[in-house]
């Protein structure tokens, strides 16, 4: 199984979304801000900023917060924060992307080299381990929108690239230009979808054990903390009996 799906699914069960939920609507909530900031502040003019909300809704962020965001744009006070891609590697090798949006670059930077530094990893260049992954669209519903066959066909007339169908869900990739237009698409057909967002997804793996399966976990919650860090991906593979552990542990 994909190792970084994996992780997100063992923290699920662990409760630490519902407990970092506020955690994540500040952060979606500064993607808005920035998007607005950086064009226009009505969504539909906006792709970026059509993008961020649709990410929020999806994560059924309240409506008030996504216009308070848009408003602070607005307002012409919102700090001025800088995207910066970290690129590295972890634990056994694992390749790690984590994307930031920051008000003082210094300060990110040390934060995730000390991260990368704690767990035996290497913080390199941008671009040193992104040929390693395709940079997409990913849209996500449950499994209770439809059947696979529906939910193939709406994606087709959307424009998307492929459908993943499994008794979890719908997962819905397309390329990253088009992911805006292809999550609405999909929304006037089958309704708000359960996440909308940009990923990278590993072209490349890397088989890690029991233990560098821990390892690496444990990096990305650390990452994942940090409040300017925005998304973490990592390339690790790890098996079904590795996970069964994982996930009783």
């Amino acid at each position: 199984m994909a190792g970084h799906s994996a992780f997100k699914n063992i923290m699920h069960k662990k409760g630490r979304a519902d407990a970092a939920r506020a955690k994540l609507f500040s952060k979606l909530g500064r993607e808005i801000t920035v998007a607005a900031k950086m064009g226009s502040p009505d969504p539909a003019m906006n792709p970026r900023l059509r993008l961020a909300v649709q990410a929020a809704r999806a994560e059924n962020m309240p409506k008030d917060n996504i216009e308070r965001a848009i408003k602070k744009a607005a307002g012409g006070d919102a700090e001025t924060y800088e995207a910066i891609r970290y690129e590295g590697y972890g634990p056994g090798g694992v390749a790690v992307i984590a994307e930031a949006l920051t008000d003082n670059r210094n300060r990110t930077g040390g934060a995730v080299r000390a991260v990368f530094t704690k767990y035996g990893g290497n913080l390199g260049s941008t671009g040193s381990v992104s040929h390693m992954f395709n940079h997409i669209g990913e849209i996500t519903y449950p499994a209770s929108v439809g059947s696979a066959d529906a939910v193939l066909e709406a994606a087709i007339e959307a424009g998307a690239d492929d459908v993943v169908s499994d008794a979890d869900g719908h997962v819905i990739a397309t390329t990253f230009d088009s992911l805006g237009t292809v999550a609405a698409a999909l929304e006037e057909k089958l309704g708000a979808p359960a996440g909308v967002k940009a990923v990278w997804k590993p072209n490349l793996s890397t088989q890690v054990d029991e233990e560098k399966a821990q390892s690496i976990m444990k990096m990305i919650a650390a990452l994942e903390d940090d409040d300017d860090v925005q998304n973490v991906y990592a390339n690790f593979e790890i098996s079904d009996e590795v996970l069964k552990k994982l996930t009783a542990a």
